[in-house]
């Protein structure tokens, strides 16, 4: 991408994201606004927005429907600074609850939000912004600080526990300050958020939040008035990130060490005089005395392989799999948390493969979602005894386990007393014997990979395509939302990519686990060849 810095005439602008964002990217977003508003959007970025407005949109309607007449909605057309005026002027006529209040731009301080909720302190005054996301802010547990939906009534909560989200408590700060320039914040300097799920107002104690909120503000403004200088180096934001292929780019043409080890182990490595892939991969002595994620070994591996261009490194002179007489891979899609609505099965019997889904097409979540899981559990418990009763080995395969424990186990739970719905603990037998095989631990132990041990990474080295090229989780998502008709008519079309793209990951991970016990030991280098 080519592009040159553009001279600013008005002041820079930041919103709350931006603190947690990486820094060199907030330094190209104010260097280049033409470039970034004509980057293509990133299809899961997308998503979540789409997601998220749905989400608002759905507590919304909830809270108006609680307190009708009692809200001040702010029009969400017409330019900012006329938001901007409605909200203050809802504020200064003593509003109690505000529905998508904009606060001042301060082209002072360089701040820019909005807040989904304002909510009056009827006790001290002032108004405490409350913000509306799609993900969780609370876990089971205890010590979380929450306020029901609909009167807020702060208290301690027995039940759950706060689940870190700076981003979270960044914005919240951001915007506390706004109100506080105009004399409308509330002196009990808290804020709250309204997670997935909609059923409580998670409380942050702004007091234990500011002074970093001020620290990173600061940085960020140094930063995007072009004060402070950055330079790029690879991290977890990069793959969604719209200056990606420039930063990568300058990173490939230097060898920059954040290529192998991104993040953190890249400041550590930076901090022992370790710059580039080149001088990682001729390390020799102890590894460091600190070493944030994973094994350093494994990551000097990632770089000799990185320099001849090898995509997987074999750790032992042979390729070990577990394999039966009856063979299952299992591949589970679901739609955010709000339920599971495909178990895809690929059958492997004397050489002979054949595929079943077991699907909901009710928008989840939805009881007939128990319908579907019941029936996958069933004819999955059958296959188990009738090769228990012939005598025969049986193994089901998935690639990276978690997520389908999660809604094996959860699914058990919702759906208790459901027909055909398994006991937890008749989920947890199976999960915990060894017919369970997650192939992403046995790539991880057998292999070390320089691009990542994902499905998609992993599985064309051992020669398997998936039919759609837009195929991938973030996609299935958008596919699913047409599929099931959220935003208008059903559409078949899209139900038959989900299956197609299910049927792929299932035959994705037979034909991986075969490669590695047939092909890989001849076809992959073993670490003493680098």
């Amino acid at each position: 991408m080519n592009v040159s810095s553009e001279r600013r005439t008005s002041p820079v602008l930041i919103e709350a994201s931006a603190l947690t964002r990486c820094r060199h990217r907030v330094h190209l977003d104010a260097a280049f606004p033409d470039a970034l508003s004509a980057a293509p959007e990133h299809p899961g970025a997308k998503q979540r927005q789409e997601a998220a407005a749905t989400h608002r949109e759905a507590v919304r309607q909830r809270l108006f429907d609680a307190h009708p007449g009692e809200w001040v909605w702010i029009d969400p057309e017409g330019p900012a600074s006329r938001r901007a005026e409605a909200t203050l002027d809802a504020c200064r006529r003593g509003a109690n609850r505000i529905w998508g209040a904009v606060l001042p731009a301060e082209p002072d301080t360089g701040r820019r939000g909005r807040a989904e909720i304002l909510l009056r302190d009827v006790e001290r005054g002032g108004y405490i912004p409350v913000i509306v996301v799609n993900h969780k802010v609370t876990d089971p547990g205890r010590g979380a600080t929450t306020s029901g939906l609909f009167v807020w009534e702060p208290v301690v909560d027995e039940t759950r526990k706060v689940r870190g989200q700076v981003r979270d408590q960044m914005r919240v700060a951001h915007l506390y300050r706004m109100l506080e320039r105009h004399g409308l914040a509330s002196p009990a300097q808290v804020g709250g958020a309204i997670g997935y799920g909609g059923d409580c107002i998670l409380v942050h104690d702004l007091g234990a939040i500011l002074e970093d909120y001020d620290t990173r503000l600061a940085d960020r403004l140094a930063i995007a008035r072009g004060e402070t200088p950055t330079e790029p180096s690879q991290i977890g934001e990069c793959k969604t990130c719209p200056w990606w292929p420039r930063c990568r780019e300058q990173l490939s043409a230097t060898h920059d060490v954040s290529l192998v080890a991104p993040g953190q182990r890249a400041t550590v490595l930076r901090e022992l005089g370790v710059h580039t892939i080149d001088e990682l991969a001729r390390w020799e002595g102890d590894p460091p005395e600190v070493w944030p994620q994973g094994s350093f070994e494994d990551t000097v591996v990632v770089a000799k392989a990185w320099l001849v261009g090898a995509p997987l490194v074999r750790r032992h002179d042979h390729v070990h799999v577990r394999r039966a007489d009856i063979e299952i891979d299992i591949d589970m899609e679901s739609y955010h948390e709000h339920g599971a609505y495909l178990w895809g099965t690929l059958l492997n019997v004397d050489g002979i493969s054949a595929y079943r889904a077991f699907v909901s097409w009710d928008p989840v979540p939805t009881d007939d979602e128990a319908r579907s899981f019941a029936e996958f559990w069933t004819w999955l418990s059958a296959e188990r005894a009738a090769a228990a009763a012939s005598g025969k080995t049986f193994a089901a395969y998935c690639y990276s386990r978690t997520a389908e424990d999660k809604w094996l186990l959860g699914s058990a739970r919702r759906f208790a007393g459901f027909p055909g719905v398994p006991t937890e603990a008749e989920v947890r037998e199976f999960i915990d014997s060894p017919q369970w095989v997650d192939i992403y631990q046995v790539v991880t132990d057998q292999f070390v990979c320089p691009n990542g041990k994902g499905l998609k990474k992993i599985a064309p080295i051992a020669g398997h395509r998936w039919r759609d090229e837009e195929a991938g989780g973030e996609a299935s998502m958008s596919w699913y939302r047409e599929a099931v008709g959220y935003d208008g008519d059903p559409d078949p079309q899209q139900r038959r990519r989900l299956l197609e793209y299910n049927e792929d990951d299932v035959i994705a991970t037979k034909v991986l686990r075969e490669w590695m016990s047939e092909r890989a030991v001849h076809e992959i280098p073993h670490i003493s060849d680098l």
